[in-house]
């Protein structure tokens, strides 16, 4: 892939994909081409076929997908598998027919087994039942590297899957019903400060351990892989660092300035008990993220305060 390549982000506006987009440019890629969803509906085949026809991308970073947190993947369930399935099958698909050089695709920590020992490593995939609460969006998932697996196999197609741990940063989802438990938090303690109250409630025991990446080293990650990964086994993308829940709503109440008090709501689900990738794989290419949690948790709050009016 050189300055002049002709790439196509699918989910360009998407957190994930709008950093890609900002990656590569910073990079001086260029070339590149996006569609809206109103422009482009990725859940249409013939559609798809048509812009890659005439457009012809030599590579393709697919991040498009429907996403959300836990109430949103659970009260959305077929949503979530089908859409899923379809913009992804449409799109790999396209690639194979009109000859994309190379096709990386995001997927998601969430397709690993609830239980799946931890740290997280790429040969858990299938070896026991998922988090009930967002298995259609991981069996959609899953699907997509089996595509580009059976695609390498198959057709000789240079078709990679990365799987990225929970992502934070510009252009995330805010909302507190359908967004993951980092940007609801931090909506929940500004508008907290903002308003004067003095308590903040957080689902669940807050014991379940996490781990988030900035999404700009994300990006990085995916440009890394796009130019030096060309193998047919999905690979791990995080950064090793877990941490709880509870001690997560401190960092941010820190990080926004609220000094009232956290009260855990136990009624609520805690999801997955503990998800921590295993990157061992990709730090042994020689890649490894730049931004630590408090440092991306400030970036992100200075953005967030940028757009709360649009929220």
């Amino acid at each position: 892939m050189d300055s002049s390549s002709k790439i196509y982000i699918a989910g360009h506006r998407g957190m994930a994909g709008s950093a890609i987009t900002r990656k590569l440019h910073e990079n001086g890629y260029n070339n590149i081409v996006t569609r809206t969803s109103s422009e482009l509906d990725l859940r249409d085949q013939k559609a798809v076929y048509h812009f890659f026809e005439t457009e012809k991308p030599e590579y393709v970073f697919l991040a498009a997908a429907k996403v959300g947190g836990i109430v949103a993947n659970n009260t959305y369930r077929a949503e979530f598998l089908y859409d899923n399935l379809i913009i992804e099958a449409n799109i790999i698909h396209a690639a194979k027919l009109y000859n994309v050089k190379k096709l990386l695709f995001l997927g998601s920590s969430c397709i690993y087994p609830k239980m799946a020992s931890q740290p997280m490593r790429e040969d858990a995939l299938l070896t026991g039942p998922l988090e009930y609460t967002n298995e259609p969006y991981a069996i959609a998932k899953i699907a997509g590297i089996k595509l580009c697996e059976s695609y390498f196999d198959q057709y000789g197609c240079n078709f990679i899957s990365v799987m990225p741990t929970n992502l934070y940063g510009p252009g995330d989802n805010y909302h507190l019903q359908n967004s993951h438990v980092l940007p609801a938090l931090i909506r929940k303690f500004h508008e907290a400060k903002v308003n004067g109250n003095t308590t903040v409630e957080i689902w669940g025991s807050g014991k379940p351990l996490r781990e988030f990446m900035y999404v700009n080293d994300l990006a990085d990650g995916c440009l890394f892989l796009m130019r030096n990964y060309n193998q047919k086994q999905f690979i791990n993308i995080g950064t090793g660092e877990e941490i709880t829940i509870l001690d997560l709503a401190e960092l941010v109440k820190k990080v926004v300035g609220f000094e009232g008090e956290i009260k855990m709501d136990s009624t609520k689900p805690d999801g997955t008990p503990r998800k921590l990738m295993d990157s061992s794989r990709l730090h042994a290419l020689g890649w490894k993220h730049e931004t630590s949690l408090a440092d991306g948790l400030k970036l992100t709050y200075e953005f967030f305060k940028s757009e709360v009016e649009k929220i």
